[in-house]
């Protein structure tokens, strides 16, 4: 993968953005950025400026808008963009152009052409762009990598992953395709085709179903896939918005041994719980309660202040898209 050129940095401190002010910026996002030393809010950017106001003031930040030309010409340094898919594409051009380095929310665009213009002015102005895949930075996530990486399973097998919720049709821009692109597989599936590369390395396949099993909308409430990953193994996952009972799990299989994580996918707050079973070994769980937005928030400042390539890349949010675009055109 060819690498961004980024000059070394002189910033001692980050001075974040934010546009969009939805659930997560207001109640995952900004507490956790409000537990950083060498990160302040300074700038709120939301198509009401009186909910930029009341969310900016709860964490001092001093600007304001509801013009995001206007915005990005304020003394901030870090986006944090929050907004709806449809958004994501212009907006990251013009901060990537007014010289900011870019936090992202995930999918990262409507589609994989939008992404790989995204991709190329972000390298052109050399601004680091990075992906809200949160998964990844948990600590038991980041234990099962090194375990698979260490070859302690043996050859790898397969990969499952579940991420099913019970999220009924509103006026969210989620169930709006031209908003969204999709439903629970560019909402859900994104995190967890994340999480299989992350793994298993890349997918050379996927097939799947999708399908509106108990809600009717403009986006489908269920996905599930297999793929084939390039090196060795398989994988399988099933996302949907139509389960009230779930049990969300990660498990992977390996000739010589597997291991499962609990309590996890879904969870935003509880102990999570990673069980091991190696061959000749007696089997051994360990439990750990992590936030993983706050994990993920330090991975991104060290980057930022160092303008070090971060744990996801923008390259990551177009393979992850363009995987989606696969199934979703196996679908139609």
């Amino acid at each position: 993968m060819k690498k961004i050129k980024i000059p070394r940095s002189n910033i001692k401190k980050l001075r974040w953005g934010v546009a969009g002010c939805g659930r997560f910026t207001e109640y995952s996002f900004l507490p956790a950025l409000s537990m950083l030393t060498r990160s302040r809010l300074v700038s709120v950017y939301s198509h009401s400026l009186e909910r930029a106001k009341e969310l900016g003031s709860a964490y001092d930040a001093s600007g304001f808008y509801n013009d995001y030309d206007k915005f990005l010409e304020s003394d901030f340094n870090a986006l944090f963009i929050g907004s709806i898919n449809s958004d994501h594409y212009e907006q990251v051009i013009k901060a990537a152009k007014a010289g900011k380095h870019i936090l992202c929310e995930k999918p990262l665009a409507l589609d994989s052409v939008q992404a790989e213009e995204m991709l190329k002015v972000c390298e052109e102005n050399k601004v680091l762009l990075t992906i809200n895949y949160v998964h990844r930075y948990h600590p038991l996530v980041l234990k099962t990598k090194e375990i698979i990486d260490k070859g302690m399973l043996g050859r790898l097998i397969s990969v499952s992953l579940n991420f099913n919720i019970d999220y009924a049709p509103n006026d969210n821009f989620r169930f709006k395709q031209e908003l969204a692109g999709g439903g629970a597989l560019r909402d859900l599936g994104t995190h967890m085709i994340d999480l299989l590369r992350f793994f298993g390395g890349e997918i050379e396949d996927i097939t799947g179903y999708m399908d509106n099993i108990v809600y009717k909308s403009e986006v489908e409430d269920f996905a599930v896939a297999l793929m084939k990953f390039r090196k060795s193994g398989y994988a399988t996952m099933n996302v949907s918005y139509n389960a009230k009972k779930a049990f969300n799990r990660i498990e992977v299989l390996g000739y010589n041994g597997s291991l499962a994580i609990e309590n996890f996918i879904g969870k935003k707050t509880g102990s999570s719980k990673l069980t091991i079973d190696l061959s000749g070994e007696g089997r051994k769980s360990f439990r750990k309660r992590a936030n993983k937005v706050s994990y993920l928030l330090k991975d991104v400042q060290r980057s930022f202040l160092r303008n070090s390539v971060p744990m996801v890349t923008g390259r990551d949010g177009l393979i992850n898209l363009q995987l989606m675009e696969k199934l979703e055109s196996l679908c139609r």
